[in-house]
């Protein structure tokens, strides 16, 4: 993506008119957001982070919608804001937003509580995050420094209210149709529009979306986001075009949704293979993807921990030293190894 990414337009079949705004959401890392506007709805589909450009460039965007259209759109014309899951890049922007419109908020039931009891959230999950570190591996003052980076941007956001669930709503809003799609994030969901389908990180052209262990967040996971691969598939036949919220659009969803499965298939059997001996997750982690640096480090671990933990409750791999963990008074790192490679004793 350029400096100075433009608007894209997109029209579904029965003729709702798709704008594709851009935004800077960390410094060199970029997402879009839609604004979209159909049989009296005008909708934005997620907000951006909040944080650096990205509010500037959101009201760029809506700049951008207003003179193609010939009319003025505002966040104050919105009729509706749409989250597709919680994490901070796709809704850190209502701290923006929601002060400067009326429009009524949704978003999954799992997810809620991110946006409603954000404070207590990040409490809750920092300490999960610590004692997660810990045990794969992370320590002494690199420990700290990845604590730190982990909560540098989160600090920027304050709870906000809900208007409304999804499932609340029967999973449909007008012409939306939504989808659960559990696993990169507890409450993700697809959103259909006609022809056109918003997969927020879901799915993703070029890349596999991150994944993260169960361990952190209740319905995340390899496991469920395997499942909801699948659970998308009768979707993917009837789909035109998939806009995510990042990278470029997917054209064809079902060969997308395969070469996903294929490639975390190929991850799993590096890591089974690799833990022919006993390793941490960071070991893993360093084996899969090399040397990282900042933020980076980060979903690399959690990625590796999300296999590591999903060949581990698939009972492929056992605890190498579960005596020291039992004896031990508090979390320690963990090693595992394939089953079956061990000392028979």
């Amino acid at each position: 993506m350029n400096d100075h990414p433009s608007v894209e337009t997109f029209r579904t079949s029965l003729g709702g008119q798709v704008y594709q705004i851009p935004l800077e959401v960390f410094p060199g890392f970029w997402a879009f957001v839609y604004l979209v506007l159909v049989d009296g709805y005008t909708v934005l589909i997620d907000t951006g982070s909040g944080y650096g450009n990205s509010n500037d460039h959101l009201e760029a965007g809506f700049n951008a919608a207003s003179e193609i259209q010939g009319r003025e759109i505002s966040l104050a014309s919105l009729s509706h804001v749409l989250i597709t899951h919680g994490h901070i890049d796709h809704f850190g922007g209502l701290t923006y937003v929601r002060p400067r419109t009326q429009a009524r908020l949704g978003i999954h039931e799992l997810d809620r509580r991110i946006l409603t009891n954000y404070e207590e959230r990040r409490a809750v999950v920092s300490l999960d995050m610590e004692r997660f570190l810990i045990e794969a591996g992370v320590s002494g003052s690199r420990l700290e420094r990845l604590l730190d980076l982990y909560n540098i941007s989160k600090g920027l956001f304050h709870s906000v209210a809900v208007d409304f669930t999804y499932e609340s709503e029967g999973m449909r809003l007008g012409p939306f149709d939504f989808l659960h799609v559990p696993g990169h994030c507890a409450g993700h969901v697809v959103i259909r529009l006609h022809d056109i389908l918003f997969s927020g990180d879901h799915v993703l052209e070029g890349i596999s979306p991150h994944q993260a262990p169960e361990r952190l967040t209740l319905s995340t996971g390899l496991g469920h986001y395997f499942q909801s691969l699948e659970a998308l598939r009768p979707w993917a036949v009837q789909v035109r075009l998939t806009l995510g919220g990042h990278k470029k659009p997917v054209t064809d969803l079902p060969a997308r949704l395969d070469a996903i499965r294929a490639l975390h298939n190929d991850r799993l059997e590096e890591v089974l293979n690799f833990l022919g001996e006993p390793h941490t997750i960071a070991e893993v982690s360093r084996h899969l993807f090399g040397e990282v640096h900042g933020y980076n480090v980060l979903l690399a671990l959690e990625e590796a921990g999300a296999h590591v933990e999903y060949l581990y409750q698939r009972g492929q791999l056992g605890i190498e030293n579960l005596a020291d963990l039992k004896n031990g008074s508090g979390p320690g790192q963990i090693w595992y190894r394939r089953q079956g490679t061990g000392r028979q004793d």
